[in-house]
């Protein structure tokens, strides 16, 4: 899914860090997708997310962001926040569905120097974002 993958001690570093939550779809013995955020107080950062190309547009993205922002919220996030390529439209229009907004951009913040669109879900345990989860689960 990247160009410029993390290695995969950054993984196993990840995963013994406080305040991470990871989640992995499998189809048999392959990884499929899979997403990881990072919680500080009550912000949470979706550090990373990745469908395989062959299996985009099957609901693996919404499974996967789904089950991070359940970790988030059962962490205690009351926002969370993540980086998109400003040419991943798909994936912004994933993000804008779970209700984030664009706030600002990150100039030349991949390896590419392409720029990033920061974007955050403000109160994400209030009501309304809840409502849309649950609007979302019922779709998937």
């Amino acid at each position: 899914s990247f160009a410029d993958p993390w290695p995969p001690a950054v993984f196993f570093e990840e995963l013994t860090l406080p305040g991470r939550a990871y989640v992995v779809a499998e189809d048999g013995a392959h990884v499929v997708a899979y997403g990881g955020v990072m919680l500080v107080e009550e912000d949470a950062h979706i550090m990373t997310i990745a469908v395989h190309p062959t299996r985009r547009r099957e609901g693996l993205g919404t499974s996967v962001m789904l089950a991070l922002f359940d970790a988030a919220l059962e962490g205690g996030a009351r926002h969370l926040t993540l980086e998109v390529r400003e040419s991943n439209h798909a994936a912004a229009a994933l993000y804008e569905r779970f209700g984030f907004a664009a706030v600002g951009r990150r100039p030349r913040y991949y390896q590419d120097d392409e720029d990033a669109i920061i974007m955050w879900v403000v109160d994400a345990d209030r009501f309304e974002s809840r409502r849309r989860l649950d609007m979302i689960r019922e779709q998937a």
